[in-house]
């Protein structure tokens, strides 16, 4: 039904959704320049001190920083208006990138799971555990500050790209933190297994947490409905209006910031256009105050009467 039409280069093509904000832009920026930095400091120390470990750390944190950049990237494309080939705008960038990153974590966590049981069945020592605990901490201490700017980023957006930019980083705070303590119990009682044992407790997270996110991403790329209470609020704003008869073929789905509907409303058959064109106006301006921090592009049809059984979906 009425959907607001911002009018670009072509007449034709709509803009359905909201920029980006500085911060959803700014925050891979700050992920990639810490995860640089993470990466020189464990490059210079693993290579001083010899620890294979801290130089595997480095390549992580490396590989960080290019997933944060590739983030920087899928906000930046998400942001360009309706054009005539993608017609509905390139929010579902975010799902995609969200999806691939989810795959890369989980990548991680399976290898961590490798590397934790073969640790764990050769017993190998661990090396130079006093610099490994310096950087450790360091490296602690630079992750939570990123992590607590993205946790902000994330709940004043709700940007999926940043929160699967968290889901990294929180993996990285985890997987750190734990580094830190079986280096800790090890120093002092030179029990090498714990850092096998540790190891695969924290793939087994990460595999976890990825899965969850590729699994997000992939529902709304396959346009999976809005949540179960979105939808309800919806079926009670026409249920409720007092001119509407009955309600069909409701659809929903969202990508990007933009939650799209699709339904058809039963009308009075003498009901003039005027009248039914109020209406449906009625109910799309009450959709949307259901989450008004998003876009939405509501689609009505008007039926004089139910014509669900003559037509497929």
């Amino acid at each position: 039904m009425a959907v607001n039409y911002v009018k670009e280069n072509d007449p034709h093509i709509v803009k359905v959704g909201k920029k980006s904000s500085a911060l959803e832009r700014r925050a891979p920026l700050v992920a990639t320049a810490l995860s640089l930095v993470l990466a020189v400091i464990k490059l210079v120390f693993g290579i001083a001190s010899g620890s294979v470990a801290l130089l595997a750390s480095a390549v992580d944190s490396i590989m960080d920083m290019f997933v944060s950049v590739f983030n920087f990237l899928a906000i930046r494309l998400s942001d360009r208006s309706p054009d005539e080939k993608f017609q509905f705008g390139y929010g579902k960038v975010e799902a995609l990138a969200a999806f691939f990153e989810g795959l890369v974590v989980m990548a991680s966590g399976f290898y961590i799971l490798y590397e934790g049981v073969m640790k764990f069945v050769k017993n190998e020592p661990v090396e130079k555990i006093g610099d490994s605990i310096i950087v450790m901490i360091i490296s602690i201490i630079i992750v939570f500050g990123l992590v607590s700017f993205l946790s902000y980023v994330y709940k004043k957006t709700n940007n999926l790209v940043i929160k699967s930019d968290l889901l990294h980083y929180k993996t990285d705070l985890l997987s750190n933190s734990a580094v830190l303590l079986s280096l800790g119990i090890i120093y002092f009682t030179n029990w090498y297994f714990v850092d096998a044992i540790f190891g695969i407790a924290i793939g087994l997270y990460i595999v976890k947490e990825a899965f969850e996110l590729v699994e997000e991403g992939a529902f709304v790329l396959l346009d999976v409905s809005l949540p179960k209470e979105e939808v309800e609020k919806i079926k009670e704003i026409i249920m409720n209006h007092p001119k509407i008869n009955d309600f069909h073929f409701l659809k929903t789905r969202q990508a990007g910031k933009v939650k799209f509907v699709e339904v058809h409303i039963v009308l009075r058959p003498d009901i003039s256009l005027l009248e039914a064109h109020r209406i449906a106006d009625e109910i799309e301006e009450a959709i949307k105050k259901i989450d008004d921090s998003v876009m939405w592009h509501v689609l009505i049809h008007m039926d004089p009467y139910d014509d669900s059984s003559l037509h497929e979906i």
